[in-house]
């Protein structure tokens, strides 16, 4: 098998073309919200990169791999009573899942979210049937806080909304 090249690092408009092709797929589509589309259109693309790459600092990353957006994970802030938490989510192409790839960033946004934002916790919220995106998450040192049965309606059905999370004084070590 070839050797993989990933890296993680901002969007910007020449990953455009990659981007749509990779994120234009329902096995993806299905285990995230109705805010990414299925289709996904040049347009939606387009929308993605320009509203991401506004932030500072930066909240969104591209995938790279050997060159090549091919999927993207995300760190997100919360505010008000919410502030001192983090929402990750997190994509990536159908060709490269079971690589471990995802597990490794995920390691890496802990770190980065830590360190960049006065934050105690960062939690996902995989769907109940996403088996592999809770086990990337258990790897990570995340643990389930909780499971709201049937509250999710995709694709004219109910998923149960799983909460994931680590703490700050847990956080993740590589060594």
């Amino acid at each position: 098998m070839k050797s993989l090249n990933v890296n993680l690092r901002a969007w910007n408009l020449s990953d455009l073309e990659s981007l749509v092709k990779y994120a234009n797929n329902a096995n993806i589509a299905n285990n995230l919200t109705d805010a990414f589309p299925h289709p996904y259109s040049e347009s939606d693309g387009l929308n993605f990169i320009n509203t991401v790459s506004k932030d500072n600092p930066v909240k969104a990353f591209a995938i790279e791999i050997n060159g090549e957006a091919c999927g993207a994970i995300g760190i997100f802030p919360q505010v008000d009573i919410h502030k001192k938490n983090a929402e990750m989510g997190y994509w990536l192409a159908e060709p490269f899942w079971g690589q471990g790839i995802i597990t490794k960033l995920v390691g890496k946004m802990i770190e980065y979210g830590f360190a960049t934002w006065d934050i105690d916790r960062i939690f996902a919220r995989p769907f109940g049937s996403n088996m592999a995106s809770q086990l990337v998450l258990k790897r990570n040192g995340m643990k389930l806080e909780a499971k709201l049965e049937r509250t999710i309606w995709k694709n004219n059905r109910y998923e149960d909304e799983l909460i994931f999370a680590i703490r700050r004084h847990d956080k993740y070590d590589p060594s």
